[in-house]
């Protein structure tokens, strides 16, 4: 078990892909967020990111429209949500379906934000990855 929670926090640390993607710092060096905004729930800016990282000029937007290709891994994770709010309220709780069903409409809404940002750290993560040498390239 030991072993294991090591493990976990290692994913945990700077230069992992999870550091970047529940951070939302740059792909590449992980010195600074992407958003211009740190708060997800500050709607009027939720996409609002700088353009370059400061550090190592990581450009986040590769393309014009690159992160419609999030929509399917928020798409993902929506559903993912979803189903274990399911699990959780009626087949742990024991909920009747249509409370559970309430409650997945609700978790969707209120964490709307959340799950809109973690698809584009999800999504730029693909294409973009860590490197620790990237001060002596730049």
């Amino acid at each position: 078990m030991n072993y294991l929670y090591r493990n976990f926090l290692q994913m945990l640390k700077k230069g992992s892909t999870l550091y970047s993607i529940l951070t939302g710092s740059c792909p590449k060096c992980h010195q600074e967020s992407m958003y211009i905004e740190k708060n997800p729930y500050k709607l009027n800016s939720l996409y609002k990111m700088n353009d370059t990282c400061s550090h190592c000029h990581t450009q986040y937007k590769i393309e014009p429209s690159f992160f419609y290709g999030a929509m399917y891994v928020s798409y993902g994770l929506t559903v993912a949500l979803g189903v274990a709010i399911f699990v959780i309220t009626n087949l742990i709780i024991g909920l009747p379906t249509l409370p559970s069903f309430a409650l997945i409409i609700l978790g969707i809404i209120v964490l709307m934000p959340v799950t809109a940002r973690l698809a584009r750290n999800c999504y730029i993560n693909i294409f973009v990855h860590f490197d620790k040498d990237w001060k002596q390239k730049s």
